[in-house]
This record gives C-alpha cells, structure tokens and sequence, in this order.
C-alpha cells in the first residue's frame, strides 16, 4: 500500500487516503428445510412441531428470527417447551422459501433406557443450585460493585439488596448473589441469561440442562477455555425463555406418546416409564372416560432416559474447551479509523488528528515490514448524533474490514459495537475508560485502562515494593486520589503494614520531623495529585534534608505527576509514580519518533499526557502486527504479544467469559537520585 503522507493533514482531505477495495460476498445458503405453511389472520406461518430436547433458541436460528417474533405470535411459549407442541413461525424475508409442504413432526413411541441405570450426561451431580432467580458471582481483584452492576445488567442497588454487607465494601475472593437477567430482546440473539459453573458440571451438561448445543455456549462465551471454565465462574447463555424454570438435566422431563397395548394398566405404563399415575393423568384428560388399547398418551419421561448420550459425544463437546479457532491469515489488511475529525469542541480536532498522524507513522512502519494494508478513514461526525456513522456502516467497505478504531462518544462506541458484534469484526475503542459495552462484546479491545484496574494494580506494586518502608500519607490539596489511597490502605492493613497520616493544612511543617524514620526509608504518599500540594511537601523535604540529611527519604505520586515541571525535584527524592502510560524523553526511540513526526508534518507534537500522537503510533503498531502476525483470530494471542511501543504499556485481559480485552498496563517510573529515569512494566 502507497501512503501519500502531507506535510499537514488536512481533515477535509482524510477521504483520499481511501484506496481500493477488493470485496468478497459470502454466499448464504438457505437451509434444506421444507416446512408446511399455514394463513392465520392473513399471516403466514410455518408451521413447526417440538422436537425432544428443542429450545427457542435452537429454533429461532433454524428459522432465521429473533426470539420475540416467536413469543409474539405463539403466547405461552415462554414458559416453556415441550416435545410436539405446536409453534408458529412467522415468514420473513429471510426464512421464506422453505414452504414446501412436508409431513408435521409425529411424535411416537420412544425407547427408553432402563431407569434403574440411566447413562450420565456429563454432569454427574446431585440436585443444582437453582439459578432461575439469582447466581452467584465470585469477586476478583480490582472489580467494584458499580462494575459488576453494569457486567450483569442490573443496578447497585439491587446488588446491594441481595448482599447487604457489600455497602461496606468487597473484596477479592467474595462471592455475591446476583439477580438472574429476565428480559426478552427485540434483536435477534441479544438474549440470554448467567449461569454459575458447579461441581462436576461440564460443558456437555451444562448445554443439555439449556437444551443447546455445546457450540452454542462456546459462541456466547468467547473466552471460555480449559483454563476458565471453573467451579464458581460464571457464563453467558443463549436463553430466549427468559421465565421460564430450569431444572438440572437429570431432573429434566420430556413428553413422548405410547401406545396402550392389550392388557396395560395405568400403573403399569407408569411403573414402565418410573412416573406417578397421577401424572399421565393430568396429561391425559380423557382418561377420565378409562382407558382403553390403542389410546394414544402422552407420559413425561426423564430426558436423559430419552435422549441418546453417548460417550462420544460427551468428549466431543469438551473438547471444544481446547480447540481454538482456526487462525485466519489476512493477506490483505483492511482497516478502518472512524473519528469525529472535524469535532472543535475544545480543540479536540487538533487531539483527533494528530492521533491519526502518529497512527499513519506506524501504518508506514508496517508497510516498510511488509504489511499489505488498506487504510480507510472517515470523519463520523459528533457527539450523540449518529446518523453519519450509521450511513456510512452501511457500505460494503465497511462489511468487509478486519478491523475497526475509533468511535469517542458512548453512542458512537454503542454504534460501533453492534456493528462489531454483527459482522464478527475486531473493534478497538482507543480513548474512552468508562464505557460498559466492552464487558459484553466478545471483539472489543479497549485501549485506556479503567481507573479502578490501574489503582487496583498500582496499590499491589506498591507493597511489592515498599512492604518494609515507613510510609506516610499527607492530606491536602482536595484528596482527589481518595479512591486509590483508600484502596492502598485497606492493602496495607490487610497485609499488617503500618502507616502514619498526617494533615498538611494544619501541622505538617512541625510534625514531618519527629515522624520520620531514621531506621527505615521513608515513603511519602500524598492523597492528591494537586501541584500545589506537591511544591508543599517538597519545600517542606527540602528543609528536613538542609538540617538533617540524615533521613532516607522518597515520594510516590501519580500519572498526573508526568505534567508538572518539577522533574529535577523528583530526583531529589528518588521519586516513583505509576502511571498506565508514559514517554521517556531520555529514551532513544522517543525522541527518534519526535524527529520523524517533525519531518512529515513540519511541526512538533501538542503538549499533551499523554501524547496524542504516541497514542496513534502505539495502538496502530500493536493492533497491526497483531492482524499481521496471527490473522483475524489474534485474540487467542494477544496476552503474549509484545511490540516496542513508546508511551502505552500493553496487556489486554478480559474481565469475564463473555466480554472484550480491557488493557491493564502500568508503568512503574523512577526517578533516580542520579538523573536517570527507570521506566518498568509491572503489567503482569
């Protein structure tokens, strides 16, 4: 690919970086089903009978509709399904064709298993937690009631509800109960329901207890392995009954037709198929009038007396939890930036831009390393209006791309993603931290770490490194990091860490001295990343270093740190911050960049933190190498991948089975006493 690169980018002119496109349309084969079709109230309906085991959500792809279609037209289906009941399913443009007449679905006579040694489906366990109403989810580091809220599509408050010791906090390793979803979605395959993993459950048991396939979960929950399908953890699952019960499959009854034979009994039949009398007769009401040979009833059976479970196919579905997807290599990469590029609001064109001009560095980059790449970059419009970006989603250039950068506002990223989700494309969110649609979009990668990930991951490097310090923490300057301080104390306590606090409004100047200790290092943390604060405490250190220099002394800061022209003032107190990025100006491939970005755009980079054009470059280098190194499925990859990027430190983990990679790098930097600047990634 040739890049005509101009010295300055115009927004205006972004369109002309488009190239060329080769498209290829997927042919989709209609499914070899004829079904009979019937006119109810000038509908057209096919008409479906059950079959033993069936869902609606097994249903409503065999026909090419959502859910709520079939709910709609058929009242009652939600509570449940049974074998032979008698669905309608709506003619849609994409359904139609399959009205051949065909004989109706009958059912008849089963064989059935000996109930005295039914074969084992998998599951082996006795009676199921019942997760109809709640399930339960175990705490893992960093996450916050307000985070799980928003993973599971419930509220804080009702968290709150079921678990009313959370008000005062979580913590890792504490299991809550959760309020089961029970929403019916009008989009086709929106809906599902949770389902927490429980002793000797597997994913062939597991399927059958929802009565899908096993490919079907393994859909629902991308990130479900070997490795994360575990006791305790919870997954998504395709689930379009929203109410009705579920019962574990063992427990699990199915209704199949006998015939009466000369000389059968209603006890008989019962004690054939293990039922109770009472129960043939309330599915039977015409037994009322006695039974007679040949009469046609319906017994419910157990399902997995019913039902075929062969060894085989058990190994066959677990086996699915090993197997990753066929690498697909991509011989030409087709990759789309869409950004509000003529957005002014504060000057964020200027940002936009000059992310898309250190972008375009690393796209060279690739292409100088072999790289076949198609750029395509739109301008997408701003804000909350989205009618631009949902006209321009809907050209084929845009169906066929590999991958997808951009989108600022929620409802761009909201556009973006269900574009993501439908098309199965790779999407990278490059600025936003608080948006909630990567939690439940399997192809979402979101670049800025969320606040509560990068506290939860400094406060742990903290007493990796300081667990032996005499540590000090001075308030003032409006406590804006109470978050992280709190989350480093309650660290601190649990680990039997000492710690002093001390108010620098009121007795700082006289109490710092007597504080301080002579047999330890000192490590001072104030509770705010306020400048004005910082220039207190070092004036203050300065003092206790001219009269007692004595005292091995050293700060601890934050990202905000980065902004503030007092870098020689860190060095005087062997200072570290962490930070989820940063740029070593005393780094060789950072001021080699600087030079280069002068040269194409003959000017130099916004004073920004971090450096928007950095920014560009290192999500550009790492995504396309990514693409390039192991095709569209790089996900599988992505925890080993390591590219030399000059400000973001990279390490992409998803937060559940179900969800996208939310990057948790971190940066430990310091600032040593001899002028050097350390930077190391404590990502992992």
């Amino acid at each position: 690919m040739k890049l005509k690169m101009h010295n300055r980018v115009n927004p205006n002119t972004i369109f002309s970086f488009v190239l060329f496109l080769h498209i290829s349309l997927l042919s989709l084969s209609a499914q070899d089903l004829n079904y009979k079709t019937v006119q109810v109230n000038g509908q057209t309906y096919y008409e479906y009978n059950v079959q033993s085991g069936e869902g609606l959500y097994a249903i409503s792809r065999t026909f090419s509709v959502s859910v709520a279609e079939i709910l709609r037209h058929n009242p009652g289906a939600e509570r449940g399904l049974q074998n032979g009941q008698r669905l309608l399913i709506p003619v849609t443009g994409e359904n139609k064709g399959r009205n051949s007449d065909s004989p109706l679905n009958t059912n008849t006579s089963q064989s059935i298993r000996s109930p005295q040694s039914p074969r084992s489906s998998g599951g082996g366990q006795s009676r199921a937690q019942d997760q109809n109403t709640t399930f339960q989810h175990t705490v893992v580091v960093g996450e916050t009631v307000f985070g799980i809220a928003r993973m599971y599509h419930t509220t804080v408050d009702e968290i709150f509800r079921l678990n009313p010791g959370s008000r005062e906090g979580i913590n890792e390793g504490q299991v809550l109960t959760i309020p089961q979803r029970r929403v019916i979605s009008q989009e086709k395959e929106e809906n599902y329901r949770y389902h927490t993993i429980l002793p000797k459950e597997t994913l062939y048991s597991v399927s059958k207890t929802y009565s899908l396939k096993p490919e079907d979960v393994m859909r629902a929950n991308p990130g479900l392995s070997v490795e994360t399908f575990q006791i305790g953890k919870t997954i998504r699952i395709p689930f379009f009954e929203s109410y009705e019960v579920i019962l574990p499959y063992e427990e699990q009854t199915t209704n199949i037709i006998h015939k009466v034979g000369r000389g059968e009994t209603l006890y008989s039949i019962a004690r054939q198929y293990s039922v109770q009398v009472q129960e043939i007769q309330r599915l039977n009401p015409m037994l009322e009038g006695g039974l007679k040979s040949d009469m046609e009833l319906l017994v419910p059976v157990k399902r997995s007396l019913v039902e075929d479970d062969s060894r085989s196919d058990m190994s066959e579905a677990n086996r699915l939890l090993s197997q990753p997807a066929p690498s697909q290599r991509v011989n030409v990469m087709n990759v789309g930036l869409l950004l509000p590029f003529l957005d002014e609001t504060k000057g964020a064109h200027l940002r936009i831009q000059e992310y898309y001009e250190g972008f375009l560095l690393a796209v060279e980059k690739m292409r100088n390393n072999g790289a076949n790449i198609e750029l395509f970059v739109f301008d997408i419009g701003k804000g909350e209006d989205t009618r631009k970006l949902q006209s321009l989603l809907g050209t084929m250039e845009m169906q066929s791309l590999n991958l997808i950068i951009g989108g600022v506002s929620d409802a761009q990223i909201k556009v973006l993603s269900d574009f993501s989700k439908s098309h199965n494309i790779k999407y990278v969110v490059p600025f936003s931290q608080s948006n909630a649609e990567v939690l439940n979009n399997g192809n979402m990668f979101q670049v800025n770490p969320m606040q509560y990930l990068t506290y939860t991951k400094a406060s742990s490097v903290f007493l990796q490194t300081f667990r032996n310090a005499h540590i000090m923490f001075i308030q003032g300057g409006g406590n804006d990091k109470n978050e992280f301080v709190s989350l480093l104390q309650n660290e601190l306590r649990r680990n039997n860490v000492r710690y002093e606090t001390l108010n620098a409004a009121a007795t700082f100047d006289s109490a710092i001295l007597t504080l301080l200790s002579r047999n330890k290092e000192n490590v001072i943390v104030p509770t705010s990343g306020d400048s004005g604060l910082l220039r207190q405490i070092l004036d203050e250190l300065k003092k206790v270093q001219e009269s007692d220099p004595g005292f091995s002394i050293r700060l601890f800061g934050y990202p905000d740190w980065q902004a503030y022209n007092l870098k020689e003032n860190y060095s005087l107190f062997d200072t570290y911050i962490f930070s989820p990025f940063f740029a070593n100006e005393q780094s060789r491939d950072v001021e080699a960049f600087k030079t280069s970005f002068r040269k194409w755009y003959d000017r130099d980079l916004l004073e920004t933190f971090p450096s928007y054009g950095m920014w560009g470059y290192d999500t550009g280098l790492f995504f396309l190498t990514a693409l390039q190194r192991y095709g569209n499925n790089f996900e599988q990859n992505i925890e080993g991948m390591n590219v030399n990027s000059l400000q973001f430190p990279f390490y992409f983990e998803r937060p559940n089975n179900w969800g996208g990679f939310i990057n948790s790098g971190l940066y430990l930097i310091h600032y040593s006493t001899d002028g050097r600047i350390i930077k190391t990634d404590k990502s992992r």
